[in-house]
């Protein structure tokens, strides 16, 4: 099961991609207002959500793993960010439950076409009418710098492929780049990386 891999990914010591939230995420900070709800998707041992309850965003972070759940449930107590953590796969998660002021979907290249398809209609659904879209990930590029993301062209991004999934969205930031990366241990490198800031209409 899906679990059990990441599990295994997240059994040892440390922190996998680091304690700190992702470059994308630092650098989408204006978005982030006191006060806003947020959710975390994917969220793995709890670097960016716990930098958004930083930030003075209501967290609600997801991920199926309780090994990385349980790290970042310890990154939260250490920073002393108050984050509601749950241990879930996505393909069971409630889209429709909440809806929030800002869903931050950053390296979710787990899923392959169909499951990611159904992520994405969730990540939309489940923001409010003027919500913000934070999605980062790899571009086909990333497979053969190697430095890190799963070694599946079709889980990768490309700008078309973005720009048509979330079409209904008004896309404010899409922009596809090389930049070195230092996320951990699983991710180092010089990596092909693809930006989406958009925001719900309403």
């Amino acid at each position: 099961m899906a679990e059990n891999f990441w599990n295994k990914r997240y059994a040892a010591p440390g922190f996998l991609f680091g304690v700190t939230p992702a470059k994308f995420l630092f650098d989408s900070s204006a978005y982030l207002k006191r006060g806003q709800t947020a959710l975390a998707v994917a969220d793995g041992e709890g670097r960016n959500s716990v930098y958004l309850a930083e930030k003075g965003l209501q967290v609600t972070a997801v991920d199926s793993s309780d090994v990385a759940v349980d790290k970042a449930r310890g990154l939260a107590a250490a920073r002393g960010a108050a984050v509601d953590f749950h241990i879930a796969d996505l393909k069971d998660w409630d889209w429709d439950a909440a809806q929030y002021d800002v869903v931050a979907a950053i390296f979710i290249q787990f899923a392959g076409p169909g499951f990611r398809a159904q992520i994405f209609s969730g990540l939309q659904n489940a923001l409010k009418p003027g919500g913000i879209l934070l999605l980062h990930g790899y571009t086909p590029e990333q497979i053969k710098l190697g430095t890190g993301g799963p070694p599946y062209v079709e889980n990768m991004y490309t700008e078309d492929m973005l720009e048509d999934a979330f079409g209904d969205l008004d896309i404010l930031r899409l922009s596809s780049y090389r930049r070195a990366v230092d996320e951990g241990r699983g991710h180092s490198g010089m990596s092909a990386l693809i930006d989406l800031v958009a925001r719900k209409p309403g």
